[in-house]
């Protein structure tokens, strides 16, 4: 879809964002994305006009333990196998950005090194979208004088690189080119930041990424439109799809349902501090994720014994759901539902202590069952975030201020989201923490 579209749909009013996250991610597995794409579905059955926005599966998890990201059961987008194995080429195209900035930046010093670069201090890794541990860490540049210069080097999964944090958080393409511009990529011999613009490498990476950040669309098997665009990881980027996608399905849909990497505690943290900031977005309602199996597995069940009924531990386990409840209710000031996924080893003792330990703080419990059922399995639970919406009760803010300082934000979403008394730094942390603050890094979210 050409991002174009925006333009033209710029002064049409936004429709309904909800957002879907989950408990801390277990082996048990919870299917946010598959409750995502169901909810979708469902609101779809309830005659409303509906989107879903989701992230481009990354081929190393693909191939690795986790499998795809397409959904599962009767919830799902589809192709289902085009989507998780190269689908439109858009993650071969940021690897390319990636592996061409480092390629100038390799072929400066080589050149003579003008600016001045300290081979030592380059922080610019290559990529690959693919779990490879032997290139994780590597000396390159071998061969003799007219090969390089021989350094340590390594390759990093093609979603780990900030070219695909920049790519997802772009409005545009000239607002892409300006924030590639703006990657640090090394440090001079005197300790300067040298960037991606220093290198000129701007202009070239964005025209490699010029039809990349158009979104995709795909239809689910219910024939409700999605995009898939993008895919940051969580754990070291923000973990949501894409600005562009996300705010284009805003104008064409009533209902826009996207999900955010990993628990609530991070990629919905993320979502709300990182994204929704720079976006101007707000959600109107957010969906917590949770299985029985999963919440036993939080109270001490090995794997293996999840499918016996426990209520001891899975009592124990409720705690970390209902931390990440306050999280979204109480510190975001978000209206919630918790999603139960349900099993068909769920005992009625089981999802009756979850529904009445939710209900304790204020948030309902609906039975998902849309892996086996489709939008027909989500309907209950499509009603419930609707009453949300449409009660209104939405007092979104971020967790903290810009204007606090790196050490302040770190220590308030340690604190508020994830429970901790205080943080203790390395000298090493310290000493990033300082630099970052005096190259005027200070006042930008925490990632």
């Amino acid at each position: 879809v050409d991002y174009s579209l925006m333009s033209k749909l710029k002064d049409k009013k936004d429709g309904k964002l909800i957002l879907v996250t989950a408990i801390n991610p277990t082996p048990a597995g919870e299917g946010k994305t598959t409750t995502t794409v169901g909810l979708g579905d469902a609101l779809s059955k309830l005659g409303k006009k509906t989107m879903i926005c989701l992230r481009e599966p990354s081929l190393g998890p693909v191939f690795g333990v986790k499998g795809g990201a397409a959904g599962g059961g009767y919830a799902q987008v589809v192709p289902m196998e085009d989507i998780n194995l190269h689908f439109t080429g858009d993650f071969h195209a940021i690897g390319a950005a990636n592996n061409l900035l480092a390629a100038m930046l390799d072929n400066h010093i080589h050149q003579g090194n003008e600016l001045g670069i300290d081979p030592r201090r380059i922080i610019w890794r290559r990529c690959v979208d693919m779990n490879d541990r032997q290139l994780r860490f590597v000396v390159d540049g071998l061969g003799g004088k007219a090969n390089g210069v021989p350094r340590e080097d390594g390759f990093d999964i093609t979603v780990a690189s900030e070219v695909m944090a920049v790519f997802c958080l772009a409005n545009d393409l000239k607002d892409l080119k300006e924030r590639l511009a703006r990657i640090i990529v090394a440090y001079t011999y005197d300790g300067k930041p040298v960037t991606a613009g220093d290198l000129k490498a701007q202009g070239a990476m964005t025209a490699l990424l010029k039809e990349a950040l158009k979104p995709n669309l795909v239809q689910t098997l219910e024939h409700t439109p999605a995009f898939v665009h993008g895919g940051p990881f969580a754990n070291i980027a923000h973990g949501c799809n894409s600005v562009i996608a996300t705010k284009l399905a805003l104008k064409l849909a009533d209902y826009v349902i996207t999900e955010a990497g990993f628990g609530a505690d991070l990629g919905a943290e993320k979502f709300l501090d990182i994204k929704c900031r720079y976006a101007g977005l707000k959600p109107d309602a957010v969906v917590i994720v949770a299985t029985v199996r999963a919440l036993k597995y939080n109270g001490g069940v090995p794997k293996a014994n999840l499918n016996e009924e426990n209520l001891d531990a899975l009592k124990k386990g409720i705690s970390n759901l209902l931390k990440h409840v306050e999280n979204i209710t109480q510190k975001f000031k978000l209206p919630a539902v918790v999603a139960l996924n349900r099993f068909p080893t769920d005992t009625e003792a089981e999802l009756k202590l979850v529904s009445e330990e939710c209900k304790a703080l204020g948030v309902n419990v609906v039975l998902s069952e849309v892996w086996a059922k489709g939008g027909e399995g989500g309907i209950e639970l499509a009603k419930e975030v609707l009453r949300l919406i449409e009660e209104g009760k939405n007092e979104y803010a971020p967790l903290y201020p810009l204007e606090m300082s790196l050490k302040e934000k770190i220590e308030t979403i340690a604190r508020e989201i994830y429970g901790a008394d205080g943080v203790d730094y390395i000298p090493a942390a310290n000493k990033e923490i300082e630099n970052l603050e005096n190259l005027g890094y200070g006042k930008l979210p925490i990632c």
